[in-house]
Parts: structure tokens; sequence; C-alpha cells
């Protein structure tokens, strides 16, 4: 038996992860969701914040849709990592925040699932009722920043 065959085999298989679940899963980038929503999310900071850009191809309103800023975290030091953010709608009396965690399935693609709620300004308490409303959204990575 050759032994160094075998080795260069064992050290691929050892530099090369499992699965792609090992692979860590970072916000950074350019992503879309299935209603074909834009959202871009700057580099994170030590503490795990961001910050970025939402435009969204749907809206209750019948003003102009404008990009609006979003802020947020992730614990980006795990695999499957948890996230949350806000976005300010520019064009609207409205504020949605997001939830969700980020996944990398068998093939390596990234996907964000998430739950949100938007609270849009009603003009008195009597008519709270209709103000909040809930979601939820799945992401895919379009390209890095």
């Amino acid at each position: 038996m050759q032994v160094a065959p075998v080795l260069l085999v064992l050290a691929l298989a050892l530099a090369t992860p499992s699965s792609s679940a090992e692979r860590k899963c970072v916000l950074t980038g350019f992503w879309i969701n299935d209603l074909g929503s834009n959202m871009t999310v700057s580099a994170l900071n030590s503490r795990g914040e961001f910050s970025g850009s939402y435009y969204t191809a749907v809206s209750a309103t019948t003003k102009e849709i404008r990009v609006s800023s979003l802020q947020g975290f992730q614990h980006f030091n795990k695999q499957q990592s948890t996230f949350g953010f806000i976005v300010n709608w520019s064009f609207s009396e409205s504020t949605t925040v997001f939830t969700g965690q980020c996944f990398v399935d068998k093939d390596g693609k990234e996907i964000l699932k998430t739950m949100w709620l938007l609270r849009e300004k009603v003009s008195s308490l009597h008519d709270d009722w209709k103000a909040t409303r809930v979601g939820v959204n799945v992401f895919t990575r379009r390209r890095r920043e």
C-alpha cells in the first residue's frame, strides 16, 4: 500500500467541509425575496450590527415606492445564524421589523427565512385594530457586496 496517495486523500477530506451547514451564513450583500423585493446589507461591525437599504416590490399605499433604510443585528459568529432588522419606510408612515434565520442548504445556497410585523399609522385608537400586519418572506442571495 502506498502511503502518499492515502495521506493526500485524507488531507483533502479533512480540508473540505463535510457539509455546507458548516459554512457560516453572513448577511452582507444583495438579497431578493419571494415577492421581488430587494435588500442590500452592508458589512457587519464587531458587534454584529449592520445597515442597508430595502426596496419593496409591494405596498398598500398609493404613494411612489422609494428605497428605505434598514438597521439590524446578526449573531454572525454561528452557523445558521439568527438576525433582526427594522425598515423605516421613506414613503409611508409605517415601520416593519423583521426577524429570521440564515440557512445554508446542502448545495451551499444561502436562504433567509423571515417573519415580519408592519405597523402603519392610523388616525385613532378606535382604528388600532387594523394597524399591524404580519407576514413571512424567504430571501435568496443575489451577490455579495
